[in-house]
Formats: C-alpha cells, sequence, structure tokens
C-alpha cells in the first residue's frame, strides 16, 4: 500500500520525501533513488551525525520530522531555525 501510495503521488506529482532508514544500500536501493530523484524527489537519512551522537533519540526525531516538514512546506516548532548567516558550532563546541 506505501508503494501503492507513493506512485500515486509521483503520477500526480505532488512532493514526496522518502526517509530512507535501511543501510547499507546495495546497487538496487541505489538505482532506484537515482530515478525518484531524475523525478525531482528529495531522501532524506535520518541518523545520528557528530553533534547530535549526545543527545535523546527524540531530539533525533525531532530532528527528522522537521526536515521532512519543511520539504513539504509546512510550518513546524520542532526547534529553533538557524538565524540567515548564523555559523553553527562544530561537533566539538555541542
Amino acid at each position: 500500500m506505501l508503494v501503492r501510495a507513493a506512485d500515486v503521488v509521483l503520477k500526480e506529482r505532488r512532493k514526496l520525501v522518502l526517509v530512507v532508514r535501511e543501510t547499507p544500500l546495495h546497487l538496487g536501493h541505489l538505482r532506484l533513488m537515482e530515478a525518484v530523484t531524475e523525478f525531482g524527489r528529495w531522501f532524506y537519512h535520518p541518523r545520528r551525525g557528530s553533534i547530535t551522537s549526545r543527545r535523546p533519540v527524540a531530539d533525533i526525531v525531532d530532528h527528522t520530522v522537521a526536515k521532512v516538514l519543511d520539504q513539504l512546506g509546512l510550518d513546524r516548532n520542532l526547534f529553533p531555525r538557524w538565524p540567515e548567516g548564523a555559523v553553527r558550532p562544530t561537533s566539538e563546541e555541542g
């Protein structure tokens, strides 16, 4: 059912965001991701980065959901946005 829903979204030229969790990816995964990307769709891989490695899982979930909502153009208040032109901290700075 999920594949059918994604197919309809592509057919109707609506925005589709795929959150790919499965790793490692094999060549078949990469080819399918390439094909969907050629349709102008967006992929996001939820992961713990060096900055988020010490944060609670709920923060990582909120970050993932916020990134997807941003791509869909929906408002979200899960965490504050970085101000324009702000320098982001490195993992050592927290």
